[in-house]
This record gives structure tokens, sequence and C-alpha cells, in this order.
């Protein structure tokens, strides 16, 4: 598989060269003159589509940015991805986070461990043993339950998260409950996660009975004390866990079905990416239309606005799983990325962002790529979605909104849980796409840990 500099394909100059021809180029005029403009660039699947007219792109850019995945290997990667083969190279592991969703092909200890999430879910929700369940946990172990929990809950129980380490957050989450109906479930691979562990361990001191664990080291959880230990193997990783136990807080929050239901629509998504031409391939194009903009028209951020409240916390789980895994300048043979790679990813849900920082996007000094997410809630936000897109496209014909800043606008059938499940899913593969563009491993986070090494030293008397 292409472990080079994507600097050395062919495309890539031609792809810079090509982009000297955009700077006198505007939106307006190219949708003036070609009134087939918004279906010609588009892309749609079952249950979502991928409005992408408004992109700085044509027809030439497209061919030299498939030309570009092409010459980067992308096929052998996606297929060696789909079937568990060790992508992650520096850890020589898995990342198989697709087997967690794929159904009736899932391995057996992935409908083992299903069948388990759906008895335990169903008990914890029906038994009336709990009246609140705590998930204590940090990164990909926090923001994905947390978000399906947020977005999906119905309600049956009082399902709280808890991820920093400031004692405050879980003086809050145990405001009112009581240690005999209060379930905590601790989600750490390691089963040593600084945080996690302190939260735990505090959760305990405050007369917690009930734990739960879902971790690959099952010896520290049974140690700890934890009355069920569902595994996490080394093939998933944090950010691609929440299929797994790792969203089991979410899971009880919205009821196995819908837990079902989120794992059904990732698998349509998956399946859509194994099968589909680059050119209709909606990931694959989020991922081009990305790079394209960071590396060849000097986007440096980009901003994800969803045009729902359940969606509220979409922004900070996409920036976990962009930034952690695309952040990085050192690539797959270890040498300097001499190029841009993942951007600063950010944003809000809409209307809301709208009155707090969208004037930056029509008329600040840097064009910021958006992705608008109309999840079809109702009219008054689908229209917003669609008109914020449009006057970021088209400006003003008096200057004083430029327009010509690209966006995307990706549109659900419905929102419910398959379609956030085809939602997450579709990042997921974006982020991948985009790390066989620029020659990296998106299943590592070595940077991560450097921080924690000085704390650490800072808490033992090194500085």
């Amino acid at each position: 598989m292409n472990t080079t500099p994507p600097t050395e394909c062919r495309a890539w100059s031609q792809l810079a060269a090509h982009a000297e021809t955009w700077q006198g180029t505007h939106l307006r005029d190219l949708f003036a003159h070609d009134k087939e403009r918004g279906a010609q660039f588009s892309a749609a699947m079952p249950g979502l589509s991928l409005d992408y007219s408004r992109q700085r792109v044509g027809a030439v850019t497209l061919r030299l940015l498939s030309r570009l995945l092409e010459e980067r290997g992308f096929a052998e990667w996606r297929e060696a991805l789909l079937s568990g083969k060790p992508v992650n190279t520096s850890e020589n592991r898995a990342a198989w986070h697709t087997a967690l969703r794929a159904g009736r092909d899932a391995p057996v200890e992935v409908r083992d461990e299903l069948s388990r999430i759906k008895g335990l879910t169903e008990k914890i929700r029906n038994s009336g043993s709990f009246s609140r369940v705590i998930n204590l946990g940090t990164g990909g172990s926090d923001l994905g339950p947390r978000l399906l929990a947020d977005a999906l809950g119905d309600g049956t129980l009082d399902v709280r998260f808890v991820a920093n380490v400031d004692p405050l957050e879980l003086q809050r989450a145990l405001a009112g409950a009581t240690p005999e109906q209060t379930l905590f479930v601790v989600v750490s691979k390691s089963f040593t996660t600084q945080e996690t562990m302190a939260n735990a361990a505090a959760a305990r001191a405050w007369g917690g009975k009930h734990f739960y664990a879902v971790t690959a080291n099952a010896g520290a959880a049974k140690a700890f004390g934890a009355a069920e230990i569902l595994p996490l193997w080394d093939w998933v990783g944090g950010r691609f866990s929440v299929w797994s136990a790792a969203g089991l807080a979410g899971a009880c929050a919205m009821g196995f079905g819908k837990f079902e239901d989120f794992l059904l629509g990732a698998r349509e998504v998956d399946e859509h990416f194994a099968t589909t031409t680059a050119e209709k391939n909606i990931p694959a194009l989020m991922a081009l239309l990305g790079a394209w903009n960071t590396n060849f028209l000097g986007a440096s951020a980009h901003a994800v606005l969803p045009y729902a409240h359940a969606l509220r916390l979409l922004p900070a789980y996409l920036q976990q799983l962009e930034m952690e895994s695309n952040g990085k300048r050192t690539d797959r043979a270890g040498g300097e990325a001499r190029y841009a790679t993942a951007p600063v990813v950010w944003g809000m849900e809409g209307t809301p962002s709208q009155h707090a920082f969208h004037q930056l996007l029509h008329q600040g000094t840097q064009a910021v790529p958006c992705d608008f997410i109309d999840a079809n809630i109702g009219r008054t936000l689908s229209a917003n979605a669609t008109a914020q897109a449009d006057a970021l496209a088209f400006g003003s014909a008096d200057g004083h909104y430029p327009g010509n800043r690209p966006s995307s606008l990706l549109r659900l059938e419905k929102f419910d849980a398959r379609a956030l499940g085809r939602l997450l899913a579709l990042y997921e593969h974006k982020v991948f796409t985009q790390g066989v563009l620029w020659n990296l491993n998106s299943f590592d986070q070595p940077g991560v840990e450097l921080g924690k090494r000085l704390a650490r030293e800072i808490l033992h008397g090194g500085k």
C-alpha cells in the first residue's frame, strides 16, 4: 500500500496548478452560467444526500481529485480497513470498527457482546433497580455515548456523563442520587486512564455500590469490583468505539431498539463506502473536498453546523474524530508532512450559531469552509440552513458580503437513530480517506501522551 508523500503524486502537482485557475472565479458566476450545477455536484444514498455545488470545484477539479485518490492507493487501503487488516501501522493493529455494526456478518465475539448489551440495557431500563446511570470515561469513552444520550435519550432513565477530573462534574452528576439506585459504567480500555479512574475512585468513596466496566483489562476491572465486565478489543480505537459496549450508557438512555437502528444506519454507509465510485461516494467526496480546501485553497479551519438541537454535541464529537485522527505532522513512514493536514474543526448548532459567530463566516478576512447539516426537523430550520449556505456562496451585490465561501449541505430525510448512525459513519470514513490522502495513520495519537507524561512528572515532584 502506498506510503509515499502525496506531494510526489502527479495529480497533486496538477491540482496545485489547477487551483491557480480559481483565483478569479466566483460561485455566483458558476451558478449563473450553469443552471444544472446543483444537480451535477451532488450525491445521494438511502436516507441522505450531499449537495456540494457551493464548493469551489468544477468537473476538472473532481477528475484530478479522483485521480489523486487512485494514485494514493485508496482502493487497497479501503479493502484493508473493511476486512480487518492492520491499517494502524504504528501499533500493528486493525481498525475494524465496521465489524461492530456488521450485523449477521460480524465476528461471533461481536454478536455475543451485542447480545449482552441488549440484555443489560433491558435489565437496567426495565427492572426498576436503577434510577440513574453515570458513565465515567473521557475522550472516545465519553463523547460518543454522551452524544447518543443527548440526541436520542427518551427519559426512561436519568443518564449522566463525567469526563473531567474536576470534581464539580461528578458532584453535579451525583446531585439527588442514592448509592443504592445509581449504576456507574466505567469505560476505559486500559482501566488505568487517570481521569476516569480518579472519578471511579471518587464514586466509590461517595458510596457507589454498583459498577459495570467496559475495558480490555478485565483483571483490573474485576479487582476494582465491577459486577459486569464487557470487552473492548485492541482493534477498537477509542474515538471509533461508540458502536461497541462503550456505547452502553447511550443504549441505556435511548433503548436497545434505537441502538440497533443506530448500528444499521452506520452499516448502510459502510456498504455505500465500499461499493460506490469516488465521484458519487459521499464520504470520499467529503474527504476530497476537505483536502482541496485545505491543501490547495489555503483553508485552515472547518465549521460543522447542524441545524438540530439533538445534534448540538456533534461538533465536539467530530473535533476529536478529525483532529485526534489526522492532526499530525509525522507521516506513516516517520517523515515530516510538509503540507497541511487536519484543519481546526469547530462549530455549534444552528440557529444559535447564527447569533454567535456567523458574522466571521460571512465577513471575516479568512474563508472557513462549512458543513451545514439539515436534519429535516422543520421548515424554519431547513430554510435557515439553506439560506446561510446561499449567503456564504453568493454574498450581496453591494459587496458588503463578498460570498464565494465554500460549503456543503448534508440533508437527512429525517432525524432518528438510523440517521445518526449514518452521519457518524460518514465522518469516520471521511477521516480515514483523508488519512490515505495525507499518508497519515489515523488510528494512533502519540501527541496525546506528552502532556500526560509531563503532568505525571509535575504531580510527583518532577517540576
